[in-house]
């Protein structure tokens, strides 16, 4: 099921999601809808289940034609920095430059508990960045630079959303 995405100014986006200790039809669900709300219009890189409200650490991915899930995910940035524009799906049409590392390893599971390694470099990478920071409640306007930062809060402020 496609589920509604929340917005910038939900504290749902700004809370610790907690790891997941059960395994089951439950999380398979979650996961398949995380799949199917990221699909959407087909633009979409990358979804965490704080997003849909669901405060469990799970994140989603379909980039460069990798697609998948990561529970309990753990990550492994290299030193390699690289900046880019970044948007969310929780601020539509906002887009920043932020700086992440340029390569990831992604540790954690399947749904079904088995383990996954996810190795990411450039766009890919900067997505399970991304992805995994909203399961530590931070959204990527929290890593702008300053001048940056002044920008985004205006144009989050003229679109309603608070941060």
């Amino acid at each position: 099921m496609v589920r509604p995405i929340r917005l910038i100014g939900d504290p749902a986006l700004t809370e610790q999601a907690e790891p997941v200790r059960d395994f089951d039809k439950q999380l398979r669900v979650l996961v398949k809808d995380l799949m199917h709300t990221l699909r959407g219009d087909g633009r979409r890189a990358g979804l965490s289940a704080p997003q849909i409200g669901v405060p469990l650490r799970v994140l989603a991915f379909s980039v460069h034609g990798r697609q998948g899930h990561v529970v309990n995910p753990v990550l492994e940035p290299s030193e390699r920095t690289q900046d880019g524009d970044e948007g969310c799906l929780s601020a539509p049409g906002l887009w920043v430059p932020v700086r992440r590392a340029y390569q990831v390893v992604v540790r954690g599971s399947d749904a079904q508990g088995r383990p996954v390694t996810v190795r990411a470099l450039g766009a890919f990478a900067r997505c399970l960045q991304h992805e995994a920071d909203h399961l530590d409640g931070v959204l990527f306007v929290d890593r702008l630079e300053p001048e940056h930062r002044a920008e985004a809060d205006r144009r989050i402020a003229a679109a309603g959303w608070t941060a």
